[in-house]
């Protein structure tokens, strides 16, 4: 992600739609160069844009990434994790892809829970539960929330592809994060990419 462009598809990416000016500023380049940047992205089919007007004055032009630049941002070994899970439901049926599902739900919750378990506040947990789906490809990002707890965001889904063909991926992925937070902590489903979401988020909050 050392390049201008490579920026902005990044920004884009884990941003959302965003006006020139927000794109410079967040580079922190001139709104002439980034324009630059931006043209020879749509160039190349990655960049799309649309005009949206808001009130009087000249509409503003949003930026946003086209499905061929989505795809720069791998699937992680999509093909094969689809072949195995054709393979297991092929010799074990839906009974075997709940039990491959569960068991990888327990691994993955185990391994959070003792990363979590020194940390004794909450923003701290989730925190470090936003670098561990880094670390997995994620892109994971996590911010306060005004009315309270927090907000986890994962702006990639590296088995997206499995969890397109099996959803209780993302139903044991739900799971995971209520288990190794903790009883103590209210974990909600606000985004989802499957449901045509740019990202997928949650709502964490201590429970009453």
């Amino acid at each position: 992600m050392n390049t201008p462009t490579d920026r902005i598809l990044f920004q884009l990416k884990t941003r959302g739609p965003a006006e020139t000016l927000a794109l410079a500023g967040a580079l922190a380049i001139s709104r002439q160069a980034t324009l630059q940047h931006l043209e020879r992205l749509v160039a190349e089919g990655l960049v799309e844009h649309a005009d949206e007007r808001r009130g009087v004055g000249r509409p503003r032009r949003i930026w946003s990434l086209t499905a061929t630049a989505q795809a720069r941002f791998p699937d992680t070994h999509a093909q094969l994790t689809l072949e195995m899970l054709d393979a297991v439901r092929a010799e074990f049926g839906e009974a075997g892809i709940d039990r491959l599902i569960t068991r990888r739900e327990a691994v993955t919750t185990q391994s959070y829970i003792q990363a979590l378990a020194p940390l004794r506040s909450l923003g701290a947990r989730v925190a470090r539960l936003a670098e561990l789906r880094t670390a997995e490809g994620y892109m994971a990002d996590w911010s306060p929330d005004p009315g309270g707890g927090f907000h986890l965001v994962e702006n990639h889904c590296p088995i997206c592809a499995a969890a397109a063909a099996c959803q209780g991926f993302c139903r044991a992925e739900l799971e995971t994060f209520r288990k190794a937070l903790g009883p103590d902590v209210s974990v909600e489903r606000t985004d989802h990419i499957l449901a045509g979401a740019r990202r997928c988020a949650y709502r964490i909050t201590a429970a009453r």
